[in-house]
């Protein structure tokens, strides 16, 4: 049996998938959690086959969620399941151990063989994310930033503070600050605008 815990912070959602996978013999939903720390409980708790990870959660998002369940629980396959594809979401998902990547708009069908091929051990990415890996691969960036400066300049691009950066990504000020040095430095400017500018002519934003 492959039992599967869902995590999203909508409720509708979590019925929504739910019903998906309802009255399959072979899955059964254990659990549900609507945060990063609730997720990481209930993994510990549960011990689920599969877990459908969210990425936009609260208290923790579902990047270092994923990451603590699967420092505790190397056997759990983490399916992220989100509405996000951006190189930096895919990248660092990825990154964090993710089996699988797939977007809220899969198919029933779809997303029942995620979850079987997740439990067997596959990697599972939607057509979409896996052509976007495919080209990452083939056309890996000359400035080499990192998948989490390319997300904290997105973020500058939207006109937040380090301060409101540091509380989206729930790290520190002084990380903030880190990451924005080391990406000044690849790209060759010496201001926050500079670098979104620049780094929006790359194609990177």
């Amino acid at each position: 049996m492959i039992t599967v815990l869902l995590v999203d912070d909508h409720p509708v959602v979590r019925a929504g998938v739910l019903g998906l996978l309802a009255g399959e013999p072979d899955i059964t939903v254990v659990g549900e959690a609507a945060s990063g720390p609730e997720a990481v409980t209930a993994a510990a708790a549960l011990r689920p086959s599969v877990v459908l990870m969210d990425l936009r959660l609260p208290a923790l998002d579902g990047v270092g969620a994923t990451a603590q369940i699967l420092a505790a629980l190397p056997a759990t396959r983490v399916v992220v399941l989100t509405t996000y594809e951006t190189d930096a979401d895919i990248l660092r998902a990825v990154e964090a151990g993710a089996a699988g990547y797939l977007l809220k708009d899969a198919s029933r069908m779809d997303l029942l063989a995620a979850v079987r091929a997740a439990a067997r051990g596959e990697t599972v990415l939607s057509p979409s994310v896996a052509t976007r890996l495919l080209h990452r691969v083939r056309n890996p960036r000359p400035d080499g930033l990192s998948a989490r400066e390319v997300e904290v300049l997105r973020l500058v691009a939207e006109g937040r503070s380090n301060g409101e950066i540091a509380r989206a990504l729930h790290i520190s000020e002084a990380t903030v600050k880190t990451h924005l040095l080391r990406a000044f430095a690849k790209l060759g400017v010496n201001d926050r605008t500079a670098a979104v500018t620049t780094a929006m002519a790359a194609g990177l934003l």
